[in-house]
């Protein structure tokens, strides 16, 4: 598994637990910022890549490390690992989904611009070298604009812009900052605002056959100057009719990607004109969300993973069975108001004893540090729910954003300045 870190060892636990070894291999020399170090237990060292993606000394000395474990697949673990994971596939001539259009899966604008040119339907969007020409795209087109750096992930680094004077004062910050993998930001792109509801559609594939495994509807809100910021992502149920137009979509979109191995995740936005691809990424979808699929469908882009690569005969017979409603499932991602030295949560029982209430991960711990959450990367607690009556979970999770607010979190205000010795 290339670049495989905490989000994704579910993944890794499902291939050990069908009795294969899972061999790391890390992209970089660095352990990208955004994943953090990686201390589990059973893992031996990673082999660790230096140099290009493609070709050169470097990569075949990887290949051949990688080799010596005989290997039964090279998989992506995070984002940063798609390119590597194709092109160690490819040259061991193993399942994947080859390095041909690697880079396109992996580029925001890219990836639009591939699904246009095969006739689906995408928002408009420019690549731009500057501020000065994303103004200029702007002030043509008019409207709401999406700038976001072509390669990263979580949200990092999006901007919505009503103005052309916003674009280009996002556009020229985007450019000049780092992203969460701690790479500077090659490329900016604009796109058109689309306007509906916005969804994910979790798949896994095997030899171009794909299971679409779970499906998801954001709730979002505009909170701490963030325009659309994602507070929730609640479970599709299998007889939602929405739901076969999301699938009928994003299985178009792996064929016209080359995605015929391993698991994607797609954000998808339902506009008036149809659904219409926001990004892909061709891995496993963080946030946990196997997790919950398993609890609300019995099934996830893990199980599927294990059987494209292991069983792909069991896949190919099976991919085709209707999904089994077990459950409802939400996950809520709150979003902290304000800032300084955690004390506490003092409305976390309220929501522990909520009907539908099933578990919470405690991002930022009391003692802690806590910011004002603008991004994923700021939030302080994510608390999942379940219940088998959509109508309960639904009200629930309406709940717990009416408590998620200042009266949440019990904070010790830090002073500008100050450092935390000072504030304590």
């Amino acid at each position: 598994m290339v670049d495989l870190y905490a989000p994704t060892l579910r993944l890794a636990r499902g291939f050990l637990d069908a009795g294969h070894e899972v061999i790391r291999v890390q992209s970089t020399p660095e352990v990208p910022p955004a994943y953090g170090g990686f201390d589990e237990p059973g893992f031996a060292p990673p082999i660790v890549h230096e140099g290009p993606m493609f070709g050169g000394p470097a990569f075949e000395r990887t290949v051949a490390a990688v080799a010596a474990h005989r290997p039964v697949a090279v998989i992506t673990g995070g984002e940063t690992g798609v390119e590597l994971a194709d092109a160690l596939a490819e040259r061991l001539d193993l399942p994947g989904n080859g390095t041909a259009l690697s880079s396109v899966r992996r580029d925001k604008f890219g990836m639009i611009d591939r699904l246009s040119e095969c006739g689906l339907h995408t928002a408009a969007q420019a690549r731009v070298p500057d501020g000065t020409v994303a103004a200029q795209w702007h002030r043509a087109r008019g409207g709401r604009v999406v700038v976001k750096p072509t390669r990263s992930s979580a949200n990092d680094g999006v901007h919505f812009c009503d103005t052309a004077e916003q674009t280009r004062l996002a556009v020229d910050r985007v450019a000049a900052s780092d992203n969460i993998f701690g790479i500077r930001n090659e490329g900016v792109v604009v796109q058109e605002f689309l306007v509906g509801g916005e969804y994910v559609v979790n798949t896994v594939s095997c030899d171009g056959r794909h299971r679409v495994t779970d499906l998801w509807k954001y709730t979002k809100i505009s909170a701490n100057g963030v325009t659309d910021r994602v507070a929730a992502a609640t479970s599709i149920g299998v007889d939602d009719p929405v739901g076969q137009q999301l699938a009928d979509y994003g299985t178009a979109v792996l064929d016209t990607l080359g995605i015929r191995f391993g698991p994607a995740h797609l954000e998808v936005m339902m506009t008036a004109g149809g659904p219409a691809l926001v990004e892909i990424g061709a891995r496993l979808c963080g946030a946990d969300t196997a997790y919950f699929a398993g609890l609300a469908v019995g099934e996830s882009q893990i199980d599927w993973t294990v059987r494209s690569f292991l069983d792909p005969e069991g896949f190919l017979e099976k991919h085709l069975r209707p999904r089994q409603q077990n459950a409802h499932a939400a996950m809520a991602f709150l979003t902290s108001p304000v800032s300084g030295i955690l004390r506490g949560y003092p409305k976390l029982p309220a929501v522990q004893g909520l009907p539908s209430y099933h578990n919470h991960q405690t991002i930022i711990e009391p003692g802690e540090s806590i910011p004002v959450t603008i991004s994923d990367v700021t939030e302080p607690m994510m608390i999942g729910l379940c219940h088998p009556v959509r109508d309960i979970l639904e009200r629930d999770l309406a709940t717990v954003m009416y408590l998620d607010g200042e009266g949440f979190y019990d904070v010790e205000p830090v002073e500008a300045g100050a450092s935390r010795a000072g504030a304590s």
